[in-house]
């Protein structure tokens, strides 16, 4: 079967290929699946699509016109698609519900690191030969609190290194993990994790429930030096307000790997263009923040299970089956799966 992905990184290309060629013939694309880019897949009964991808109720319908039948998402949030209008079109829809928890989690931490002892401005100074300390000063992280938002398998992880470090261990999610219990974390509110976490960290998924977790509240309970990370998903945050919080000078540092708005602007090459997003632009400007492009899942094991589980995906669609990571099938309602 001929196989479209979209949104395809260089990187990544060779590994889809490989994964697909014994049965399949994949033709894989930069480009990223919008509404004018959407009749690219006519004729081809399967779609494979990135995290950044447009799959609004407007594209899979022009999808279904043109014979698409399976989408593929190569990665666990789905928020960019309209479940409800997949359901009704008749399409089935799968994801790939986990992978490596070690390269987001680790990814947190590299952030994490780089923004308390000012990394990037550091590098920069010193490709310009000016090695002076002023501004550097960091912290040391033993004996302080880490705030784990979200404690699954990639909070997991990341407590897990916490825990190295020899930091406090404080907890929020709807159901407690034992495993980090066992590490010495106490759940609590998220009130009080704000109020007392030196490091906050976010690994939850974007819901409706979810969405500006992170507002001027929350932002407003933190201690002034608290250091910020989000490498889950951008609606997490409410940008605006963390863009006040920090003209007041209030956080040590942000950390963010995503941001809300980054569709049509993360994994594309925009150095030459107008940066209509004032926001973004805004954000950029503060030496504390340090802003990456959804890299934090991009390992090479990562990846490599990403593909083999579309893949797998694929054919089990092709042979009837549905799996774990099957969101929407025709006799089944995307609430079925939430």
């Amino acid at each position: 079967m001929d196989i479209v992905a979209f949104g395809v990184q260089v990187d990544e290309r060779p590994l889809l290929e490989k994964a697909f060629a014994e049965r399949h013939q994949v033709r894989c694309l930069d480009v990223f699946l919008n509404r004018d880019t959407a009749p690219i897949a006519a004729g081809y009964a399967v779609v494979s699509a990135s995290v950044n991808d447009d799959l609004s109720a407007e594209v899979l319908q022009s999808l279904a016109a043109g014979g698409t039948k399976m989408i593929a998402q190569r990665s666990t949030g789905f928020n960019n698609i309209d479940l409800e209008a997949a359901a009704d079109l008749g399409l089935t829809i799968g994801r790939v519900s986990a992978y490596s928890p070690y390269a987001v989690a680790e990814f947190a931490w590299t952030l994490a690191l780089a923004v308390n002892r000012g990394l990037v401005r550091a590098v920069n100074r010193t490709r310009n030969f000016d090695f002076r300390l002023d501004g550097l000063m960091g912290r040391d992280l033993r004996g302080r609190t880490a705030g784990v938002i979200g404690t699954g398998k990639i909070g997991e992880a990341f407590t897990r290194i916490a825990h190295g470090f020899g930091m406090n261990l404080l907890g929020w999610d709807i159901a407690e993990n034992p495993a980090c219990v066992d590490l010495g974390m106490r759940y609590v509110d998220q009130r009080q994790l704000f109020a007392e976490a030196d490091l906050i960290t976010l690994h939850v998924p974007l819901l409706a429930a979810t969405r500006h977790l992170i507002d001027a509240d929350a932002l407003a309970a933190m201690k002034d030096d608290a250091i910020l990370v989000n490498s889950s998903r951008g609606g997490l945050v409410d940008t605006a307000a963390l863009v006040e919080m920090l003209k007041a000078g209030r956080l040590a540092g942000v950390g963010l790997d995503v941001y809300e708005e980054e569709a049509g602007l993360f994994f594309l090459d925009k150095s030459l263009d107008v940066i209509s997003d004032d926001t973004l632009a805004r954000l950029m400007t503060f030496g504390n923040v340090l802003v990456t492009s959804h890299q934090a899942y991009f390992t090479a094991e990562a990846v490599g299970q990403i593909v083999d589980t579309t893949v797998a995906n694929v054919e089990d669609y092709l042979a009837g089956r549905t799996n774990e990571n099957t969101l929407v099938t025709p006799g089944q309602r995307p609430a079925a799966v939430r």
